[in-house]
């Protein structure tokens, strides 16, 4: 049992239901890491909670499940890929431990799902990449250098 003593929901503004983030490309980090049993006991999954960093959703949390032990050879093969996109985007490529992963930012490919059990929309990861090396991930942010004829065109 927890200890609320002190607690009055009438000083605190209550939290709003969440909304599935729109699909697009985030800067994020790997926060935290878990190794959890498949509901089949068969195998087991890496959770990876990624946190995004910056922009309207800064702080709005995701996850990916890689089925690293798997009965199901393309489930795996699948985990795999996942995972090397993630090292590979942040440059660790052999980390010893999950938390090898954390903190470090990469760009988050985000899709929108329905899903099958509620007909609601959620969020997934469908891909990992590199942070940009300089300003942000999102392209159109980018100004022109100038208001001028394009230099193919001088």
């Amino acid at each position: 049992m927890a200890n609320l003593n002190g607690f009055n929901a009438n000083d605190v503004e209550p939290n709003s239901s969440f909304e599935p983030i729109p699909a697009g490309k985030y800067l994020a980090a790997i926060t935290a890491s878990e190794t959890k049993p498949t509901k089949s006991g068969g195998g087991s999954f890496l959770e990876l909670t990624f946190s995004i960093l910056e922009g309207d959703y800064q702080g709005r949390l995701l996850w990916a499940r890689l089925n690293l032990d798997n009965p199901n050879a393309t489930a795996v093969k699948i985990a795999r890929g996942d995972l090397s996109a993630i090292c590979r985007a942040v440059n660790v490529m052999q980390p010893k431990d999950s938390t090898d992963l954390h903190n470090l930012p990469l760009v988050v490919n985000v899709k929108l799902k329905k899903r099958p059990d509620t007909g609601d929309l959620s969020n997934e990861i469908r891909g990992f990449e590199p942070k940009q090396s300089t300003g942000t991930s999102n392209a159109t942010s980018q100004q022109p250098v100038s208001d001028g004829p394009s230099p193919w065109k001088r």
